[in-house]
């Protein structure tokens, strides 16, 4: 009977009820273990260095025994990524723990390879949680899982790029906020302009010019990669910047041959309105390349003889007496010859220019 007793007694002092909680997960078990060691090897719960095990040592009745595993996370801080391990239940949990270093930390989603967003927590034990997407504010109203049956129960979807986190709001209520990025690829032109440079022909007269090769302006194309995050620029990086097209230099030949002396002698086809002088006229310099026919025709219509309404400007080249006589000649314009008023009208374009014409001066270079 003493030793039925004493082992009755050894019995009821092993076997004990314990309670076990692994990461939220509750039970109570009935065990014969006499630590909590040996307690968590029966129950097949391993745990790591990183974990936590709330009790240690020898196992009492009615006792609890909490075992948290380790989770490791993502966490932003001032826009810079870092990598921490947890032992909380949720993301709730985890923000208070890390707010209390900053107030500013979110936890960062990973993007498994199906597009889904990832994270090893549920969001909040009881409650709802709000989701900010495309400038709306949704509430999921079971927050009692993960990031992405969240998203998934509001119809949110996501494109490769797209980033989420969760965060705590103002009021203490848990964010999932999904900013939308896209990459793109951005290219612009701009023209570069050409250069000028002249070169001598001694084959064309001193004064002319003439443009032997024109001038083309080239193109420039810049690429760039920008990334927008939610419709604002947040990068920009230049990925080539080439010349696609060249522009060809313009090249204006510039005459060195000296112009020969004009001779021409004066005279009238009807004598009396001949200036009274012969010999020479010199003209020669820029003029003799120049279209005087055209000019003749604008002025007076190629008519030697022709006077102004007014009675002012006489001949070819609708000369006043004033500047007739200015370059040697004598008499009327119009009743010099057309050699002469052509040779004198050379002279007068050598003095002055194409601006003694204002109307037809344009079509000596014709």
């Amino acid at each position: 009977m003493l030793v039925l007793a004493g082992g009755t007694a050894a019995y009821a002092h092993a076997h004990k009820t314990v309670s076990l909680d692994v990461d939220g997960q509750v039970q109570h078990v009935s065990t014969f273990a006499g630590s909590v060691d040996a307690l968590l090897a029966d129950q097949g719960v391993q745990v790591g260095t990183r974990d936590t095990v709330s009790a240690t040592g020898a196992l009492g009745e009615g006792q609890d025994v909490v075992v948290r595993h380790a989770h490791q996370i993502t966490v932003a801080r001032d826009g810079v990524n870092d990598t921490v391990w947890t032992t909380a239940l949720t993301a709730d949990e985890a923000l208070d723990t890390l707010a209390a270093r900053d107030a500013s930390v979110s936890l960062v989603a990973s993007r498994s390879s199906g597009g889904r967003a990832e994270l090893p927590l549920d969001l909040v034990l009881h409650g709802s949680v709000d989701v900010l997407v495309d400038g709306k504010t949704l509430t999921g109203q079971d927050a009692d899982v993960s990031v992405g049956q969240v998203l998934g129960e509001l119809g949110v979807t996501l494109e490769p790029l797209d980033r989420v986190a969760v965060q705590q709001g103002d009021t203490g209520r848990v964010q999932v906020v999904v900013n939308r990025v896209v990459v793109d690829e951005k290219k612009t032109t701009k023209k570069l302009s050409f250069d000028s440079s002249t070169k001598k022909d001694s084959s064309a007269y001193v004064g002319t010019k003439k443009v032997t090769t024109e001038g083309k302006k080239g193109t420039r194309t810049i690429v760039t990669r920008v990334t927008t995050v939610d419709g604002k620029v947040t990068d920009k990086v230049k990925l080539s910047d080439k010349v696609t097209k060249k522009p060809v230099d313009e090249v204006i030949t510039v005459g060195t041959k000296e112009r020969p002396v004009v001779k021409t002698t004066t005279s009238s086809s009807s004598g009396s309105g001949s200036s009274g002088k012969s010999g020479p006229i010199k003209a020669g310099g820029k003029a003799d390349d120049l279209n005087w026919a055209a000019l003749a025709k604008c002025e007076s219509g190629g008519n030697p003889r022709v006077v102004s309404s007014n009675g002012l400007y006489h001949g070819l080249y609708q000369f006043s007496v004033g500047t007739w006589r200015g370059v040697g000649g004598s008499g009327l314009p119009s009743q010099a010859s057309s050699s002469e008023q052509t040779a004198r009208a050379k002279m007068l374009y050598n003095r002055s220019g194409a601006g003694q014409w204002p109307v037809c001066g344009k079509n000596l270079f014709s």
